[in-house]
Formats: C-alpha cells, sequence, structure tokens
C-alpha cells in the first residue's frame, strides 16, 4: 500500500483540492493520504477564512486518512522553512509519495532546480541578487542558471524537494499540473484558485459552483478592521518589536512610522513595501508580532499533533506507533504549544470565533 503525502491550507477547500485527492485516488487505488494541514494562519501571512477544526472535518469528509499539524509557528515562514517541516512530519509517519500540484508540472525540472541550490556558490549568489533588491523567484533563477516559470507551486515543490534531497528522505515526489492560475482572480471555470474564490467572497459573488457543498457553511468572514486594530495597538505599544521574527534590519522604525498614517491594512502594507520586504514577508511578519513571535524561540519541532483520522487511518496509525521518531503526545509546557494557544486566541478577536477552546480540548476527531 502507497502511503501518499500531501501539505496543503485550504482557504478554502475548493474543487481543485477535490481534484487533487481524486487524482491520487486514480492513480493509486490502494493508498492511505496523510495531510499535513496548516492552520489559522498561512505561508504566505494570510488569515484563514476556515479555522483549523473545520478544514479537519472537511478533509476528513472527502477521503484524507490522516490529518497531522503543521505548527503555527513554521507554517507562517517562507516556503523553505515550511516545506521542510512538512516533508519532516511526513517522513516521521513513512510516507513513501509526496503528491503536489505543480504549474510546470515537470517533476525533473523541480528536481534540478532543488539539486542546483546545493552548488558550492549558491548561497553567495542569490544572497547577491537579494542584496541588490531582486525579488525570490528572479534570484532563483539567476542563482541557478535555469530557465523556468517559478510559480508559487512550482517554488513550493522546489523547497519540498530540496528538503527530501537535503536528509536523504527516502519519500518520491510526484506532481500534479494545477489545473488554475494561483494569482487569476476573475476566471469562472469550475476549477480556480483560492485566491480567485476569496477575491469573489470580498466582493459579494455566489461561490457555489467553486466548492464542494457544504464549505460554504465553514467560512468565517475575515474582519481586517479588528485585524488592523490590532495590529496598531501592537505596534504602538511595543518597544521591542526587533525581537520578533521577520522583524530585521531596522523595518521596526518605518511600522512605527507608518501605523497611524495608515487608514487600513492594505495602505499600511503599501506604505512600508520595500524591495526587500514583499507584500508576503511583510504579512508574515505581522502575524509573527501578533503572534509575540520571538527569534529565540525560533525552535526545532517538539512534537506532531494528529488532528483526526478515520478507521483505515487508525489502523495504520496503530502499526507505525512504536516506530515514531517524533511524538505525537501534545506538550503543554512546550513553545510550540504557547503559540498554537496564541494563534487561536488571536484568530478569535480577529473573526469572533471560539478557536481557543478546540485548542484547549486537544482531541482529535475521529470518523468511522
Amino acid at each position: 500500500m502507497e502511503i501518499i503525502g500531501i501539505v496543503c491550507e485550504y482557504n478554502p477547500f475548493h474543487n481543485g483540492h477535490l481534484y487533487h485527492i481524486k487524482k491520487i485516488k486514480e492513480l493509486y487505488p490502494d493508498s492511505l493520504i496523510i495531510l499535513v494541514l496548516n492552520g489559522y494562519f498561512l505561508e504566505r501571512g494570510e488569515i484563514s477564512i476556515l479555522s483549523k477544526e473545520a478544514k479537519t472535518k472537511i478533509a476528513l469528509a472527502n477521503n484524507i486518512d490522516i490529518i497531522l499539524e503543521l505548527p503555527v509557528i513554521y507554517g507562517t515562514q517562507s516556503a523553505d522553512t515550511f516545506a521542510s517541516i512538512a516533508i519532516k512530519i511526513l517522513n516521521n509517519f513513512y510516507v513513501t509519495k509526496i503528491v503536489f500540484g505543480s504549474e510546470s508540472n515537470d517533476i525533473n525540472l523541480i528536481k534540478n532546480v532543488a539539486n542546483a541550490q546545493f552548488n558550492d556558490d549558491f548561497d553567495v549568489k542569490i544572497k547577491e541578487y537579494l542584496d541588490k533588491g531582486i525579488n525570490y523567484p528572479t534570484a532563483l533563477a539567476k542563482a541557478t542558471n535555469i530557465k523556468f516559470d517559478f510559480t508559487p507551486n512550482d517554488l513550493l515543490g522546489i523547497s519540498y524537494v530540496k528538503a527530501i534531497i537535503k536528509n536523504n528522505y527516502n519519500i518520491e515526489p510526484i506532481c500534479i499540473k494545477r489545473t488554475s492560475d494561483y494569482h487569476d482572480k476573475i476566471s469562472n471555470d469550475n476549477i480556480v484558485s483560492a485566491t480567485n474564490i476569496r477575491e469573489k467572497i470580498k466582493n459579494n459573488e455566489d461561490i457555489s459552483k467553486y466548492i464542494p457543498i457544504n464549505i460554504k457553511d465553514f467560512i468565517n468572514n475575515v474582519n481586517y478592521n479588528n485585524y488592523f486594530n490590532l495590529l496598531k495597538y501592537k505596534i504602538n505599544t511595543d518597544l521591542n518589536l526587533n525581537n520578533y521574527v521577520d522583524v530585521d534590519e531596522g523595518i521596526e522604525y518605518r511600522l512605527k512610522g507608518f501605523v497611524n498614517k495608515s487608514n487600513n491594512i492594505d495602505e499600511f502594507i503599501t506604505n512600508i513595501k520595500t524591495k526587500r520586504y514583499t507584500y508576503n514577508k511583510i504579512n508574515r511578519m505581522f502575524i509573527h508580532i501578533l503572534l509575540n513571535f520571538l527569534k529565540q524561540d525560533n525552535t526545532q519541532l517538539e512534537y506532531i499533533k494528529i488532528l483526526g483520522f478515520n478507521s483505515k487511518g487508525k489502523e495504520y496509525l496503530s502499526n507505525i506507533k512504536n516506530k515514531l521518531i517524533i511524538s505525537t503526545i501534545v506538550n503543554k509546557d512546550s513553545i510550540q504549544y504557547k503559540y498554537e494557544l496564541n494563534a487561536s486566541i488571536i484568530y478569535d478577536i480577529i473573526n469572533n470565533t471560539n478557536t481557543y477552546q478546540y485548542e484547549l480540548k486537544n482531541k482529535p476527531i475521529i470518523i468511522d
């Protein structure tokens, strides 16, 4: 039996995700699917419109066998960190393949780009390009000297493969052709990107065509006024912003200089954005400030929380429980758990939800 790993954020779960799962079952009929799931705040610094609990229930209802938590302190960092921890989690559960969406659908080219990053001069070259204010995809193309259209899912795929190579994991990367453009905000095909769906929600358009039935009931309306006011308070009152992850190179002075001159979160980002501080990096930094995520707490994975499983997943977990290297017992005294609670509190303040109680219960969702 193939043990297939996937990594998803489900913001929200849509027809493309359903296609992803169905394609895996088509390629590997006798397989078990393990999902590493990002929760309240996401890799690009976005606020999830589905709670972690909702995403777990949705995944179980759509043929995912085991759902594992990607802790917020890793799920809100750059692609390499995000991918490295996700692959480490999957490796701990003995997956044989990771299957991810790809714009290019060229796994050999993805492997070539990943391998090129282990060349002796790569780190020096990419730092030089980034220091010149060149964006990461362009810098990566120049540093590897490989002609490639570095689109979002391919970039993440490269990071997955890089983590596999670096750690010599016995995981085979497989890509599936992505059927929608991540940046597209206007198309009306049956499968569109999560970005497109969120834009349609913002414009009060009907999204029923693009998501499986009942998903709409789980969607939270993110209150960006609450978000900005919370961030504004934190920036105005915290004297040590530079202690937080991603607050570097004096950006804290720009934060304090522009926060009271901005009327909303989008205007604030526009005011502080620089060549070195991209939109995504700024959003991640905001989340880290709200979480009080200290640079000194950017530590190793302490445990892997099981969010949910079905009967097939239960049997598999029972078979491998004595072989797991990283514990699945939640350590409530750990830094990792502290930030997961912080994330749920911040999420609840922004969205008027009650995810904190879900975190305190600390019980996996089980279906037969």
